[in-house]
Order: structure tokens, then C-alpha cells, then sequence
């Protein structure tokens, strides 16, 4: 089983880092910023600062207990012919202007061979690298310890992940986490971020997207095989190269020994995962994703599994919360209260004027006039009872008196609910199982319609 809700809240509440140490983060960067233009030598040299990798990336996941996460940014610096006669003065000058700093002189971390580090004890640190723009066009930061530049292309990067995050519907960077997660708290393999992030990019395909990517576990599941199979074709490291940055490989952060090592556990998780997407059973498929990824994969609570089915987890959506229509009912107060315990889903087929169909992703863009197919599926125990509710939004549906909001029976044995397009706008359309006078599953599929 998908079982998408525990998805949802186990990245929330487990694998993501909280929106108040990003906003922290953010804060922390401005203000190492904000010194470093304050610098007597360094200061007038500072052209704008950058996001780099996991951040930029919308990777980065929760530290273990008593470790640090990391940050990278880039500091664009104005190139200086008398230090790029000698490329590793950059960052040098950088940590001197550090050091003459009465907030980081303190903070500065060991030395690293493409940055300076400032240390948030116990928190994070902050990777700050020295990039820039030669006369002959490269883009180019430092390695102090072979003292060269290196080509790099941080901008293309973060546009060729988006592409292909895009492209899975916003479920690769999900899936990017999950896998830092197994990597780190597993403990069962080493790969450098930049290199995970590109071995999963690179297996996105732009062919049948809508049902390769269609949630967090399906993409995992298809991700893992794919690479899985990559991998079985490599006896020796290949070449991993930069997308964005021709000529440029990744390489050298690697080991032949730690290639073999995620070779064979790549191999071994996409089994596991295999088993617990396909395992019909919830009590088992729960079990065998516990198996993968340990005993906070759980059933979210009440409170969670309500806020994750309406809001689609961490996603935030215009639909959420909305003030109450005219003839809006709410379930709980016909009497049935949320318990929880099972999960539905909805689904969506779309007959454009063609007359062929196509899945909807939810949140899909229609176009008014089509037919939409909705079908509900749960792994509620017979016997129950469905419910459907469907709400308008937007200016079109209000000023025709049509934003509706009541919920009317289903069919228990097609579990299928039809409506047509009509209003621009955003709305959406919830299913609600109900057994034992309680709602033991909630489903959600948002649509807009230009």
C-alpha cells in the first residue's frame, strides 16, 4: 500500500526541517552578510550571495541528535588580479575578514578546502564559499588545497533540479530527503548530497509522468528502480557529472568502496520498498515500510491525518481554510465524527474536447467544459458508507451563487463520484468513509480551472 498520509506526516514531523530553523537559517545569513560588507578589505568586494545545494535545493532534512545541519551560500566576489594569481588568497581573505569579525572571530570551524565554515554549536553551520565571475566569462570557485579554480554553474544546477522536480510533480525533492534520511539516521551507506541529488535527478524520465510521479511512495518506488537498475550495469564507479557544468564530475567526493556499498543497499531498499507498496494488507505494508524506514513511519494522528489529507502535507495551498460557503456542510457536525485509522484517495480522469482521457493530477489545470471522473479508493474494511463534498472557489462560481460545499451520499459499490468544469477557478472535491458513524478516512483532489 501507498499509505500517502503516513508519507506526509513522517516527512513533516520526522525527515523535514521546520519552517522556523529555515526562517532562523535566513536570519543567520543576512547577518553573516551583513558583516562581511561591513569588512575594511573585503566588503567593497562582495557583489551579491547566493543559495547553494541542499538549501537552494529544498533538501535539507533534520540533523541526528547532537549534530549540526549544514547550509552552503556563495559569496560573489569581485575578482582581484593579485589573488587570482594565487587562487586560494579568496579564502584566505575570507577568513581573515572573519577573524577581525567581534560576532564570528569565535565561530569560525575547521578549514575546509572550498569554504569557511561558522559554527551554530549544537545547531548548524553555515558554509560560506568564495564564487566568481572571471574576465574570460568561467564561473569558478576555489580549491585551496590544490590551489586552482574550479568550474561550476550554481545557478544551472538549481534550474536543472527544479526542472526535474517539476517534472515529478514536486515529489523528487521528497524523495531526495527520504533518501538523505536512510543515509543518515541508517546509517547503511555515505554519499555526498550533490551526488544523490544527481544519480535521482538523472532517472527522472519526461514519459508518463502523471503516473510514474503521481505521489511521494510511487515516485520512490519508481526512482529506486530505476536507479537500481543504473547501477547494476556499473562494476566499477562511473563518471558522475555535473548537469549543469560540462566537463565537470563529482568524482572526486566519492570512493570505489562507497560506490559498492550504495550499489548493494540501493538494491536491497528497492526490494523492501517493493514489498511494502505492493503488500495489500495495511497492518503488513505498515510493517514493511517500518522496515525500511524504522518505527516513526506510523500512523499520523487524529489531528495530523485530518491536516494532511485537506492540505496535502507541507504543501500550502490557497484551498485551505476557507471561509464557509452558504449552503457548506462540514461532516463533523452531521454527526460523524474523524477517528482516523484507515486512508483514502482519490483519483481523477479528465475528458478533454477530444474525447480521450487523461489522469488529473491533483492539483491539476483543467480547462472549463470537460468531464471529470473521480474514484475513491480505500483500504476501509467493508462495510461502509462514502460521502462526497465538492467546493468552488474564485469569482466566476461566487457571483452565479454556485460555491457549494454540501456533502451527498456515494455509491459504496463504484465508489465514484462524476462532475463537469465550469467556474475559473480553484476548488476542490473530498470523500469521506464513514463506519461505525465515524469519518475513518478523508480524501482530497484539487482542481483548477482556467
Amino acid at each position: 500500500m501507498k499509505l500517502t498520509t503516513y508519507f506526509d506526516a513522517f516527512l513533516r514531523d520526522t525527515v523535514n526541517l521546520n519552517q522556523t530553523r529555515l526562517d532562523q537559517l535566513s536570519d543567520r545569513v543576512e547577518a553573516i552578510v551583513g558583516a562581511l560588507q561591513a569588512d575594511s578589505v573585503l566588503g567593497g568586494r562582495i557583489e551579491d550571495h547566493l543559495r547553494q545545494g541542499s538549501w537552494a535545493h529544498r533538501t535539507i532534512i533534520k540533523p541526528l541528535p547532537n549534530k549540526e545541519f549544514d547550509a552552503d551560500i556563495l559569496l560573489h566576489l569581485t575578482e582581484v588580479s593579485i589573488w587570482s594569481a594565487d587562487p586560494q588568497e579568496y579564502i584566505k581573505q575570507l577568513r581573515a575578514a572573519f577573524a577581525r569579525s567581534s560576532t564570528y572571530s569565535s565561530m569560525i570551524g575547521e578549514t575546509k578546502t572550498r569554504c569557511v565554515r561558522i559554527v551554530y554549536a549544537n545547531d548548524c553551520h553555515v558554509d560560506v564559499v568564495p564564487y566568481l565571475l572571471l574576465r574570460d566569462g568561467r564561473e569558478v570557485i576555489v580549491n585551496s588545497r590544490t590551489n586552482q579554480f574550479e568550474d561550476t554553474n550554481p545557478q544551472g544546477f538549481t534550474e536543472w533540479m527544479k526542472e526535474r522536480d517539476d517534472l515529478a510533480h514536486g515529489n523528487l525533492r521528497k524523495v531526495i530527503r527520504l533518501m538523505k534520511y536512510l543515509r543518515d539516521y541508517k546509517g547503511t551507506f555515505a554519499v555526498p548530497s550533490v551526488i544523490l541529488t544527481t544519480l535521482l535527478g538523472e532517472r527522472i524520465q519526461d514519459w508518463d509522468v502523471e503516473s510514474r510521479y503521481a505521489d511521494v511512495p510511487t515516485t520512490l518506488l519508481n526512482l529506486l528502480g530505476d536507479l537500481d537498475s543504473w547501477l547494476a550495469w556499473h562494476l566499477t564507479m562511473p563518471t558522475i557529472t555535473d548537469p549543469s557544468c560540462p566537463g565537470t564530475d563529482f568524482n572526486h567526493r566519492w570512493s570505489q568502496p562507497q560506490f559498492e556499498t550504495f550499489k548493494n543497499e540501493i538494491s536491497d531498499y528497492h526490494g523492501w520498498i517493493t514489498e511494502a507498496y505492493d503488500q495489500p494488507d495495511r497492518d503488513k505494508s505498515v510493517a514493511a515500510w517500518q522496515r525500511v524506514f524504522g518505527e516513526d513511519f506510523r500512523q499520523p494522528t487524529s489531528s495530523a491525518a485530518v491536516e494532511s489529507s485537506l492540505a496535502k502535507a507541507s504543501e500550502p495551498s490557497v484551498l485551505s481554510r476557507l471561509p464557509r460557503a452558504p449552503r457548506e456542510q462540514y461532516v463533523e457536525e452531521m454527526g460523524y465524527p474523524y477517528a482516523g485509522q484507515f486512508v483514502a484517495e482519490i483519483t481523477a480522469t479528465v475528458t478533454p474536447g477530444s474525447g480521450a482521457r487523461r489522469t488529473l493530477r491533483s492539483i491539476g489545470v483543467v480547462d472549463k467544459g470537460r468531464q471529470l471522473a473521480f474514484r475513491a479508493t480505500t483500504d476501509t474494511p467493508l462495510p461502509f458508507d462514502i460521502y462526497w463534498k465538492v467546493r468552488n472557489t474564485g469569482a466566476e462560481a461566487e457571483r452565479a451563487g454556485d460555491l457549494r460545499g454540501e456533502i451527498v451520499p456515494g455509491n459504496t459499490s463504484t465508489l465514484s463520484h462524476n462532475e463537469s468544469t465550469k467556474y475559473s477557478g480553484p476548488h476542490f472535491i473530498e470523500c469521506y468513509i464513514v463506519k461505525n458513524r465515524r469519518v475513518v478516512a478523508i480524501g482530497r483532489h484539487n482542481v483548477f480551472i482556467r
